[in-house]
């Protein structure tokens, strides 16, 4: 369970019938076949007013999903481990002004690929890429998935996805191949937190996952997140159709089964809606939960505040729509119109690629998470979800 206090609808301003029309939608597209199953967590003013789920926990098989299905939640670690390093700078153990390679070598000398009129160049890095270069994704990294460039297909080809390598030797690998762009100069959705894992580590000395047992994970009571899921609790797994409803190409995942050498800091952890209500309601409360602090409230506005401004380019990006930003782990909402989902300013999220995600409104007190195993359907979900909460809150 959440463990967190629970009110009706009414009590916290949503409307009831209009919070059932979210259920009623989700069991829809359950119904045709569209989606697989999924549990949804609404809380506002720091109670939860729904926790449910819809549809089958596994396609494959008849059980029910439940509230206690655990996911592949992706880059929905991301912000985890971001919250980890900023523990880590309110202890005086890192700056974010100091260079990624003062702890992972490899990113001391590196350089840029530059397409040009006679294929591709490569630069010296102007300047080095820094730790808040890391939690903003200006690192000059990418994903071999975002696009079709000279440093993508390099990423695709370098087997960069291995869960068989450490961190460190993910590094290794990351640190001999060129940056897509100058640091600081470019929002590029990347491997950086995956190095941000890499860099906990040299600084405490402990694997990523122990350091997230200790500090966050155990203290918030989030027992089900962590990078595998533990042979009594395989029964809780929520998995994705075999072949999807929509067509496309199918996403290979990985299997939550498995304990990985590698602990992903950017997409390694398995969680559920409770654990990460907690996570949630942690940040909402301005970083403490019953009694615990990880941040405080001055950090995590820091946290949340647009690290991007005018002067890094982020336009054109699917990931960043109109109006948003990137904070340190988070996207942040910058104007309360532009984008084409509700929100208020200062609203931010992330999400997962196999299909979840959440958004935390800091002005109206408001977290909403949904998970899925969807990938192909993800983008659809994170819009709809977000019109159907705000379209229940009427108060």
């Amino acid at each position: 369970m959440h463990g967190l206090p629970t009110a009706a609808p009414a009590e916290v301003g949503l409307c009831p019938e209009r919070t059932q029309h979210l259920v009623d939608a989700l069991q829809r597209d359950v119904d045709r076949g569209r989606l697989p199953g999924a549990a949804v967590l609404i809380a506002r003013r720091g109670r939860v007013v729904l926790d449910t789920a819809v549809g089958r926990l596994d396609p494959a098989r008849e059980a029910p999903m439940g509230t206690d299905a655990i996911f592949r939640i992706y880059s929905m670690t991301k912000p985890i481990v971001s919250v980890a390093a900023m523990m880590l700078v309110e202890q005086g153990r890192l700056l974010l002004s100091d260079p990624v390679g003062r702890y992972v070598p490899g990113f001391l000398q590196q350089q840029v690929a530059v397409p040009g009129p006679h294929g591709v160049a490569l630069m010296p890095a102007t300047q080095p890429s820094t730790v808040q270069d890391l939690l903003r994704h200006t690192a000059g990294l990418t994903y071999e998935f975002t696009g079709n460039e000279h440093v993508n297909q390099l990423y695709a080809q370098a087997g960069l996805g291995s869960r068989k390598q450490t961190n460190a030797e993910l590094c290794e690998r990351l640190a001999a191949l060129p940056l897509a762009h100058q640091p600081g100069t470019a929002w590029a959705y990347s491997r950086a937190t995956d190095v941000l894992g890499r860099v906990i580590e040299v600084i405490t000395g402990q694997p990523l996952g122990a350091f997230l047992r200790e500090t966050i994970l155990r203290p918030l009571g989030m027992h089900d997140t962590a990078f595998f899921v533990p042979p009594e609790q395989h029964h809780r797994i929520a998995e994705a159709f075999e072949h999807d409803p929509e067509g496309g190409v199918q996403m290979a995942m990985h299997d939550p089964r498995e304990v990985p050498a590698l602990e992903m800091g950017g997409g390694g952890l398995m969680s559920t809606t409770h654990d990460y209500a907690r996570f949630l309601q942690c940040l909402c409360h301005g970083g403490e939960l019953n009694g615990l602090r990880l941040l405080s409230p001055h950090t995590l506005a820091w946290m949340t505040a647009d690290h991007l401004g005018s002067a890094i380019n982020h336009a054109d990006n699917p990931l960043l729509p109109p109006g948003h930003g990137f904070g340190l782990g988070f996207a942040v909402r910058t104007a309360a119109g532009l984008a084409p989902v509700p929100g208020s300013v200062g609203t931010y999220h992330w999400s997962g690629i196999g299909g979840t995600h959440f958004f935390v409104d800091p002005a109206q007190d408001l977290f909403a998470i949904f998970m899925a195993q969807a990938p192909n359907q993800r983008v659809h979900y994170r819009s709809m979800m977000r019109n159907l909460v705000y379209a229940a809150m009427v108060g």
